[in-house]
């Protein structure tokens, strides 16, 4: 009888405290399936629950409990945070973090953070293969040949790319993996960043420019790699496309909103450049209405540049994990708003 007694309370105790295991909330997901980030989060003794969450509204309805979140494109602003008690640390799946009011959670106490090195070698890639089929015009000539036309002057013309000018918007990490993917293709290649270190693009063989507007007069691809802020919202506008060559492409793996989308397809449609590879547009999913979707000179791809079937498994697992060290009292890694420390939201 007392072991039945014994056996029942060490149960009802065990159930208690699975029951008050802190809980990490995955925002909002596309993956199929976050058993990389749960082999990180059970172990040290949290919960992982998955929502589909759009609107601030939803954030507040279904995550009141939540310790941490995990976020792809869920708006974590500031009235977020405050009505989310518990919350000690935001997570996001990537590396931009425009979906994050860092201000709102410095004021609150809350950790943010995001996940800058899953991908890199990823998106270079993917610039690289927009940059190669809008200057082959791979996309064009495939789709003419699935449409019965075999002939190779519906591409003209093809200008070769040795001898050819890469300008990158922006020169961090992605960037400069990419640098070092074209130099073996004969490419020169500037970079216009006000915040690197003259030293850091020398290093590269990489001539950093001041001005955007006289870079994108002297290149022949034009590929963006800043994040978005208000700083660089449109930071690629009517003025800078104004000043490409007529013959040059455009490629983006950033952020749709650095290009102001509505000067772009202008210029498109006026042939004033030739063309554009796109992996991020302003509106994602991208509208059925938009021009781009109709263009033969436009590369056009679902906001891909950073999978891969490894990168997948490590996002999950680095955001798990910053996720950890501050349950386990440290603090992120990639930590988004130091000043946070000074005022950290009690347990």
């Amino acid at each position: 009888m007392a072991c039945t007694w014994g056996r029942r309370w060490t149960r009802a105790v065990f159930g208690a405290l699975v029951m008050n295991k802190p809980v990490v909330y995955v925002t909002d997901y596309e993956h199929p399936s976050f058993e990389d980030a749960r082999r990180v989060l059970e172990p040290a003794g949290l919960e992982l629950r998955l929502v589909q969450c759009r609107t601030e509204d939803d954030l507040i309805a279904k995550c009141q409990d939540a310790f941490g979140l995990l976020v792809t494109y869920a708006p974590i602003t500031r009235r977020v945070l405050a009505n989310l008690p518990k919350c000690r640390v935001v997570v996001r799946f990537g590396i931009g973090y425009d979906c994050l009011d860092l201000e709102g959670a410095t004021e609150l106490g809350v950790y943010a953070a995001n996940v800058p090195s899953y991908c890199e070698e990823e998106v270079a890639d993917h610039a690289l293969g927009l940059l190669l089929a809008c200057a082959r015009k791979i996309v064009l000539m495939n789709n003419a040949v699935k449409g019965g036309v075999w002939d190779y002057k519906v591409s003209m013309p093809i200008y070769p790319l040795r001898g050819s000018v890469l300008g990158l918007v922006a020169f961090g990490k992605i960037a400069r993996h990419l640098a070092e993917k074209v130099k073996p293709l004969g490419m020169e290649v500037l970079a216009y960043d006000p915040h690197i270190d003259p030293q850091v693009a020398r290093e590269y063989g990489v001539e950093l420019v001041e001005d955007l507007e006289e870079m994108a007069a002297r290149v022949d691809f034009l590929s963006v790699h800043a994040p978005l802020s208000e700083d660089t919202r449109h930071l690629v506008g009517e003025q800078v496309l104004a000043k490409m060559k007529p013959t040059a492409f455009i490629i983006n793996t950033a952020r749709g909103p650095v290009i102001d989308e509505a000067a772009l397809i202008r210029a498109l449609q006026e042939k004033r450049i030739a063309g554009a590879g796109l992996d991020v547009v302003e509106r994602e999913p991208i509208p059925p209405d938009n021009p781009l979707l109709k263009m033969d000179n436009v590369v056009l791809t679902p906001h891909a540049a950073w999978y891969s079937t490894a990168s997948i498994g490590l996002l999950q697992s680095l955001a798990a994990q910053e996720v950890v060290r501050v349950f386990q009292g440290g603090r992120p890694k990639s930590l988004l708003n130091p000043d946070v420390v000074h005022n950290l939201r009690e347990p």
